[in-house]
């Protein structure tokens, strides 16, 4: 079994100015990076990092405010520099990305059943998701085996509403609820099944 805790990474401008990022690559600001310090010392007592057993690897999305979350996280545990996964990327928003929230709603409506022109597919991202977390899973299990592996999986909030969505056949996260910038999220991955341990960390 492998133990994945799923970070979301910290603020960006676009995040803070209520801006759809999606595949858009914008780097953390201040703020962003003062939550990815935090999310480091929440997993540090969260996976109890006292020294004793295979300390846990660090993987990211390959979008630069995933990345830098990650290096920031990776830096405070004194852990090796993560490994980049592109299958762990935001779910691309199409022609919404650049807008903020109230042209979004004004343009199509409910964020959960708006369409989107050019947006990835829900099912799309939650199938590139799994394979992602599968690729991620085997990678680290040819590194510690036979000991069992502990993953820190820094991605973005659309990507683990999904996976938590996909763990919890859909009862969780309630809707409009945000998940978020830092917030962690514990999930046991065994067998190739995918359950929620612990979920935290969500505003509205």
């Amino acid at each position: 079994m492998t133990l994945l805790t799923l970070v979301r990474h910290g603020e960006t401008d676009w995040n803070r100015d209520r801006r759809i990022q999606g595949s858009t690559d914008i780097p953390l600001n201040d703020t962003g990076r003062a939550q990815a310090r935090d999310a480091a010392d929440a997993v540090r007592v969260q996976l109890d990092l006292s020294g004793a057993g295979t300390p846990p690897i660090v993987v990211s999305s390959d979008l630069a405010r995933a990345r830098e979350t990650a290096r920031i996280i990776a830096a405070e545990l004194d852990l090796p520099a993560p490994r980049e996964y592109p299958g762990l990327r935001e779910r691309a928003y199409g022609e919404a990305e650049g807008l903020d929230a109230d042209d979004f709603i004004r343009r199509w409506g409910d964020w959960h059943t708006a369409e989107i022109p050019g947006a990835e597919p829900w099912p799309h991202l939650r199938e590139r998701g799994l394979r992602a977390l599968a690729t991620v899973v085997r990678d680290v299990r040819l590194r510690t085996a036979p000991t069992a592996a502990s993953v820190i999986v820094v991605t973005h909030g659309a990507m683990i509403r999904e996976l938590i969505r996909h763990a919890t056949a859909g009862e969780m996260p309630p809707a409009g609820e945000r998940l978020a910038n830092g917030s962690a999220y514990s999930m046991l991955y065994e067998r190739e099944r995918l359950s929620l341990l612990s979920y935290a960390g969500a505003t509205s």
